[in-house]
């Protein structure tokens, strides 16, 4: 499962805002299709592992896979049955904040019917729409 090694901070403050388009991560750099976000959403690490294999049943020997986006921030959760109050909850999951137009994976040395198909699949573990890109 992806999660940091370390982080400045345990737990963090208030959800930052997902509105607005991505400002970096919205180009194919390294390989030649690549899986584009249409939506705002947080994407788990468990989403990401997800879609991360079934894109590696794909590629297998000979291609290469290239995961551009990494969980990094915090969810933080109370136990189940817990009252109110009693400070904030224990860091439960990691999630990655993503907005539309951001690059989420990429793949090279694969036919182009094989990628739609993998891309596809991939993108039914996601829980935001998606479309396939290509490079430029």
């Amino acid at each position: 499962m992806l999660m940091p090694k370390r982080v400045k901070y345990r737990k963090p403050h208030s959800a930052p805002r997902i509105k607005g388009a991505a400002k970096r991560g919205t180009e194919v750099s390294f390989g030649e299709y690549g899986l584009k976000a249409l939506e705002p959403k947080w994407i788990t690490a468990r989403q990401i592992e997800a879609a991360r294999i079934t894109l590696s049943r794909l590629v297998k020997k000979n291609g290469k896979m290239w995961t551009r986006i990494f969980p990094d921030k915090a969810i933080t959760k109370h136990p189940a049955e817990t009252r109110m109050g009693k400070g904030k909850g224990a860091p439960d999951h990691w999630v990655c904040v993503v907005k539309p137009g951001r690059i989420l994976f990429e793949v090279e040395g694969t036919a182009l019917a094989d990628t739609k198909e993998a891309f596809r699949h991939a993108s039914d573990k996601l829980p935001i729409k998606t479309k396939m890109v290509t490079r430029r």
